[in-house]
């Protein structure tokens, strides 16, 4: 059976579309204000980082940014990755002194 991640897709095919069109969360608060959809940036980057946004939320947000036209290829190997980002512990006072 092919187990394939819908909400890991749909983030990616919202993010790819954000990005074609340079549009941040931010702006697109504003974006979404002017059609009268009222969201705030740390709601948008949670909605589209869990994926789990409703087909409504999509076709707000196609809309707010011009997309008139979408064509989802959620086959393509070409939908955005997700960064692999490293962090590094931060030292403490403790951790210092152990040496």
């Amino acid at each position: 059976m092919n187990s394939v991640d819908w909400h890991e897709k749909s983030k990616r095919l919202l993010k790819a579309e954000l990005l074609k069109r340079g549009i941040s969360s931010e702006q697109l608060v504003g974006l979404l204000d002017r059609i009268g959809v009222q969201e705030t940036k740390g709601s948008i980057d949670s909605k589209i980082s869990r994926g789990t946004f409703s087909a409504a939320f999509l076709i707000q947000c196609l809309n707010a940014i011009g997309c008139r036209n979408f064509f989802p290829d959620i086959e393509s190997s070409t939908l955005l990755q997700e960064p692999v980002v490293f962090y590094n512990a931060k030292k403490t006072k403790k951790n210092y002194e152990r040496g």
